[in-house]
């Protein structure tokens, strides 16, 4: 697939959240479900990497499970079980390596990506408990805002060195737009939020671009997925820096 097409994919995805967050609890729950199942799936896609159907279950299972926790835990600890659903993921990477035997290929590349993997499945959970958090959603617009411009910046077909800084000024050029016109966040934390935001998602084209465009279809919702689940956290505690 093309390499425009993960970003493609990272912004539907972004539009389904948004979309789940005002619609009712429940879709968007099913939405981060399936973005966790995403990500199991495409995720040893994208690394080429062995025993790609059970590690799509050990790396999509816990990022369920954390989204099912952030929306049925009562305030404030709405990502009180993510830390453990995390650990209970990269132990199942370790013993489902050790269950492999001696000698297998690409083990050590195998157990990092795929708790990488888990990392990025279960921070998704973050949108949820960014959703929740204090009612409004006004870091969570934010958060959104700031990474559709990183996620379009990123389509641009120009070297890194151009790209990089655009997408992260983009992002934080959009974040206080969004706060002064959605909420009433000032204007130096949402473009904090929209910094860190896009920073972190032109790292992940990055690792695009060095993959080439031999991507399968599958490698391509993993990764186009991943970055967008993880930007759901930065935006929950960025939230919480804000107020406590």
């Amino acid at each position: 697939m093309k390499l425009w097409s993960v970003g493609i994919i990272g912004l539907a995805g972004l539009a389904a959240i948004v979309a789940g967050a005002y619609s009712s609890p429940e879709v968007l729950l099913a939405v981060a479900a399936l973005t966790a199942a995403g990500i199991g799936i495409g995720w040893p896609y994208f690394l080429g990497i062995p025993a790609k159907k059970t590690l799509a279950a050990l790396i999509g299972l816990p990022g369920v499970g954390a989204a099912v926790a952030a929306t049925y835990l009562p305030a404030p600890g709405f990502l009180d079980w993510t830390p453990s659903f995390i650990a209970v993921g990269v132990m199942a990477i370790f013993v489902m390596q050790l269950l492999r035997g001696t000698g297998q290929a690409q083990r050590l590349e195998s157990t990092l990506g795929s708790c990488a993997g888990v990392l990025l499945s279960c921070l998704g959970a973050g949108w949820i408990a960014s959703s929740r958090f204090n009612g409004v959603r006004e870091m969570f617009l934010v958060a959104a805002i700031s990474a559709a411009v990183a996620l379009l910046a990123g389509l641009i077909r120009w070297p890194d060195r151009i790209v990089a800084p655009l997408g992260i000024i983009g992002a934080g050029l959009a974040g206080p737009l969004a706060g002064l016109v959605f909420s009433d966040i000032a204007v130096l934390p949402a473009a904090l939020a929209g910094v860190v935001v896009g920073a972190v998602l032109v790292s992940f084209r990055r690792l695009v671009i060095l993959s080439g465009e031999g991507l399968t279809i599958l490698a391509a919702v993993g990764m186009g997925l991943g970055p967008v689940s993880a930007v759901g956290s930065l935006a929950y505690f960025i939230d919480k820096l804000l107020i406590f």
